[in-house]
């Protein structure tokens, strides 16, 4: 794979309300999101080490339209899914498939909706 240590660099998930977005993401993964303006849109972004992991932020602007048949993005929620999955409905989404094995040696997925109708999956180990 050459230099490529990762397939993905980068992700965005579009919000058409942006405070709202922060706010569930912010909630289910009890941590505070820092926010920014940059010229047209706004981020939000999560929480990653630069040039060790995979960054990504919560995005409102044109072009940012939430969606339930885009891109596929898996979260890394820790060390057991359950707990952010605990999480979701009282910050406003909603649950489409609980904790579900793949296999041992890759984990367990769940699929949320989160308050901007995205459909976001979250993954963990245990």
């Amino acid at each position: 794979m050459g230099e490529y240590k990762s397939a993905i660099n980068w992700f965005e998930i579009p919000a058409m309300e942006f405070e709202r977005a922060v706010r569930f993401y912010s909630d289910i993964f009890a941590y505070e999101i820092p926010t920014r303006d940059m010229g047209h849109i706004r981020m939000g972004f999560f929480e990653h080490q630069p040039g060790a992991g995979t960054g990504g932020a919560i995005v409102c602007g044109e072009h940012y339209i939430p969606s339930v048949t885009g891109t596929r993005v898996y979260l890394n929620a820790g060390e057991d899914l359950a707990v952010v999955l605990g999480r979701v409905e009282d910050a406003g989404g909603t649950v489409v498939m609980g904790k579900s094995q793949v296999s041992p040696e890759i984990g367990y997925i769940a699929v949320i909706e989160d308050t901007e109708g995205n459909r976001v999956y979250l993954h963990s180990m245990n």
